[in-house]
């Protein structure tokens, strides 16, 4: 499962974008988030997530957040 970077997440529309580890950037919705319980995402805190590519855009979906141990 890849992992990258939050670059923007925006509270009210709760859209935003990651940066892949190659630097790519992969678009975020309310579909990426939702059934992970997840609330907020902040800028730079680390995810794992799916890609999809839908109407020539890469999507997040099954986002998580990674933890340190």
């Amino acid at each position: 499962m890849p992992q990258g970077t939050i670059k923007e997440f925006d509270d009210e529309t709760r859209t935003g974008v990651l940066l892949q580890e190659d630097r790519t950037e992969v678009h975020i919705d309310a579909t990426s988030i939702e059934g992970a319980g997840i609330r907020t995402l902040r800028i730079g805190q680390r995810v794992k997530f799916e890609v999809v590519e839908e109407s020539g855009l890469k999507r997040a979906r099954a986002l998580r957040l990674v933890t340190i141990d």
